[in-house]
C-alpha cells in the first residue's frame, strides 16, 4: 500500500487526537459490512428489513444541515475571502483548531479514508484522505467517493487532506451516543492556500463528509481558478431525442430545488431519453476540439428524502431500494422508511425522525432535510459515459432558482457575457438544506453561494475569461419551474414535464427552435405543449414593472462586491435596465 508519503501527516494528526486504535480504510465491501454491524450494535443504526442492506438512522436534533454561520474560508487576505463568506486569518483558525482536536478522538477509532473525486484513471480527478472518527462519515464516503486504499497505488504528488472529529472524546468506559456531536464548538474550516480541510463537531452530510461541498466545491473551485477549470454545483444530464440524437447539458439550481429531480427525469413526451451523469457537482474543464466537458467528481447520491416518490422522481425511487443509508426519514414498524410526500400515508405505529412514535401534532415525521445516501450506479438511467474519463460534453448550461414570481418558465441569454449575468443574478427562496428562515428570498449566485471558497466577484471575473478561452461555449439559460399564478398555484406541472423545456433547449442549440427576444433574454416562440393545459403566455410573461424591481434588487446587491464586481456585468446591467424602459 502506498501510505508512506502521507504517513507523516497521519503520524501528526495521531499525536494531536490522541486515538485509541487507527483504521486505515481499504475501501471493501467486507469493511463496509464490518462497520454497518459495528453501529447496529451500538444502536445508531437500525437494518431494515424490506430493503436490503439498507440502513436507519437519525441525528441529533441540532446537527441536521450545513451550517454556513459555522464555515469559514481562511485566505491570508481577507478581500480574497470576499464578502459571501465567513473569514479567518489562517493562523488565528490554525490556532483554534489545534485547541479543538487536542484529544479528541480518545477512546474512538480514526479510520484514515483515502479517496479518489472523479472516475479512476481521469486526468481530471483529484485525490483526497479523509481522517475521521465517525463511522457514519466512512460509511457514507464508501458510497459517495471512489475510496480505498487502492486508489493510492500508484500515485504521486499531492492530495487535499481533511480532518473531520464529532468533536466528543470518550473517557474510560464511557457509554456512548447513538449520534455524537458537539453543536456548541462547530468548525468547518477551509484553508484554500495550503488545499486543507478541517471540520469539527458535526456528524451531519455536508460538514462532515469532506469530499463533497468542502473539497468538490470550496477548495476545487478556488484550485479551478488556478488551473483553468470550473468546479460548480450542477447536476450533469444526458438527453435524446427521438432521432437518437443525444446532448449534455448541466444545470445549477440551490439546495433542494429540484436537481436530483431533473437529473433523473422520466420524459412525458415519447421518445425522449434522459440519462443522468450526477445530480449535484459538476467539473468543467476545456478539451481538445474547444468544447466544455464535464465529470462527476461523485460516486452516489446524497439526496433529499422529503417529496421523493414514484410520481415525482421514480428513478431515485428505484435507486434506493437496496444498499441505502437513510437518515432523519420516518421508519415503519415493518422494517421501511416513509417521509412526506412519499406518495402514500402514514401507516399505522410509525416512528419519526427523532427514533419515538409519531404525533402529528409535533411536527413532521421525516426532518424536511431528511436525506439518502445510495451508489449511483444503481440507478436505472446511470449514463453509460459518467464514468468516461474525458468527461462528456455539454451543450447548455442552465441555471434557476425557487421563485413564486417574476421568473418566467425559461429563457435564453443573448450571448456569454449575459449569461455570466444571468448565473450571477440567481436568488431563490430558502429550503431547509441550510440553517434559516424558510421562504426568505436570498441571492445564490450561481447556486454557489454557500461553495464559493474566494471572493465571488473574482468567482465571476472567472467565468467571464473562461468565455474568451473558446468559440465553442455552450449556451446559457435560465429556467423556474415554480412560478405561480394569481391563485397561488403553480403555473407549470413541473417533474417529468420539465422535458418539454429541455426539448426546446436542445432543438435551441441544433437552432432547430425559434425564439422571440425580450428584454430578458430569447423566449421561446413556442413550446411543445401536447396533453396539457397550460397557459403559455403567463408562464413566459415579463412584466415590466417587476423586472425594474429586480433591477434595483441587483443593483444594490451587486454593490456587495465592490471593486471585485466585474465591469462587464454591471455593463449587462445597466443594459438590461435600459431595454425595461424603452
Amino acid at each position: 500500500m502506498n501510505i508512506s508519503q502521507y504517513q507523516t501527516w497521519i503520524d501528526e494528526i495521531v499525536a494531536l487526537c490522541k486515538p485509541s486504535r487507527v483504521h486505515l480504510c481499504d475501501g471493501s465491501e467486507e469493511e463496509y459490512d464490518r462497520i454497518a454491524a459495528l453501529m447496529v450494535k451500538q444502536h445508531t443504526l437500525i437494518p431494515l428489513k424490506k430493503r436490503p442492506s439498507s440502513f436507519w438512522c437519525h441525528s441529533d436534533p441540532d446537527d441536521v444541515a450545513r451550517v454556513e454561520e459555522c464555515t469559514f474560508i481562511c485566505s491570508e487576505q481577507k478581500i480574497d475571502a470576499g464578502p459571501t463568506n465567513n473569514w479567518c486569518a489562517p493562523r488565528e483558525m490554525h490556532e483554534r483548531l489545534k485547541t479543538l482536536f487536542s484529544g479528541c478522538m480518545q477512546g474512538r477509532t480514526m479510520y484514515v479514508v483515502p479517496y479518489c473525486m472523479g472516475p479512476i484513471g481521469s486526468p481530471y480527478s483529484k485525490i483526497g484522505i479523509e481522517i475521521t472518527d465517525s463511522p457514519y462519515v466512512v460509511l457514507n464516503m464508501k458510497i459517495m467517493t471512489r475510496m480505498g486504499m487502492p486508489i493510492l497505488q500508484g500515485r504521486s504528488g499531492g492530495f487535499v487532506p481533511g480532518v473531520h472529529s464529532v468533536g466528543v472524546p470518550l473517557k474510560p468506559h464511557q457509554q456512548d451516543v447513538p449520534w455524537p456531536c458537539n453543536p456548541k464548538q462547530r468548525m468547518i474550516a477551509h484553508f484554500p492556500d495550503e488545499s486543507s480541510i478541517w471540520s469539527f463537531g458535526s456528524g451531519y452530510g455536508g460538514n462532515a463528509l469532506l469530499g463533497k461541498k468542502c473539497f468538490a466545491l470550496r477548495i476545487a473551485s478556488v484550485l479551478a481558478r488556478k488551473e483553468g477549470w470550473l468546479a460548480e454545483h450542477m447536476l450533469i444530464l444526458g438527453i435524446t431525442n427521438p432521432q437518437g440524437q443525444k446532448k449534455y447539458m448541466v444545470a445549477a439550481f440551490p439546495s433542494a430545488c429540484g436537481k436530483t429531480n431533473l437529473a433523473m427525469l422520466t420524459p412525458t413526451l415519447p421518445g425522449w431519453k434522459v440519462e443522468c451523469v450526477g445530480d449535484d457537482i459538476a467539473w468543467l474543464h476545456f478539451g481538445a476540439d474547444g468544447r466544455l466537458y464535464a465529470i462527476n467528481p461523485e460516486a452516489g447520491y446524497f439526496g433529499v428524502a422529503p417529496g421523493t416518490s414514484m410520481k415525482t422522481n421514480p428513478n431515485a425511487m428505484q435507486t434506493i431500494r437496496k444498499n441505502t443509508l437513510f437518515t432523519n426519514v420516518a421508519r415503519t414498524l415493518d422494517g421501511d422508511v416513509w417521509w412526506e410526500g412519499i406518495g402514500q400515508e402514514a401507516p399505522p405505529g410509525l416512528i419519526s425522525w427523532l427514533g419515538g412514535p409519531w404525533d402529528p401534532k409535533k411536527g413532521p415525521a421525516a426532518h424536511p432535510n431528511a436525506r439518502f445516501t445510495a451508489p449511483s450506479s444503481q440507478n436505472p438511467i446511470y449514463d453509460p459515459e459518467a464514468e468516461n474519463p474525458q468527461g462528456v460534453p455539454i451543450s447548455a448550461v442552465i441555471f434557476g432558482g425557487r421563485r413564486g414570481s417574476v421568473i418566467p418558465l425559461i429563457y435564453e441569454s443573448f450571448h456569454w457575457q449575459h449569461g455570466v449575468f444571468l448565473g450571477a443574478s440567481v436568488s431563490s427562496e430558502m429550503t431547509a438544506a441550510a440553517k434559516g428562515k424558510i421562504g426568505t428570498l436570498r441571492h445564490d449566485p450561481f447556486a454557489m453561494l454557500p461553495f464559493c471558497g474566494y471572493n465571488m466577484g473574482d468567482y465571476f471575473a472567472h467565468w467571464l475569461e473562461m468565455g474568451k478561452r473558446s468559440k465553442g461555449l455552450p449556451r446559457i439559460y435560465y429556467v423556474n419551474w415554480f412560478r405561480k399564478g394569481a391563485d397561488g398555484q403553480y403555473l407549470w406541472p413541473g417533474f417529468g414535464e420539465n422535458v418539454r423545456v429541455l426539448k426546446w433547449i436542445f432543438e435551441r442549440t441544433s437552432n432547430l427552435a425559434s425564439a422571440e427576444q425580450s428584454p430578458i433574454g430569447y423566449l421561446p416562440a413556442a413550446l411543445d405543449l401536447s396533453g396539457l393545459d397550460v397557459d403559455l403566455r403567463e408562464i413566459l410573461r415579463v412584466d415590466l414593472a417587476d423586472w425594474q424591481r429586480e433591477v434595483q434588487e441587483l443593483t444594490s446587491y451587486f454593490q456587495l462586491f465592490k471593486d471585485r464586481m466585474p465591469s462587464a456585468l454591471l455593463e449587462e446591467l445597466r443594459g438590461l435596465k435600459q431595454r425595461l424602459s424603452l
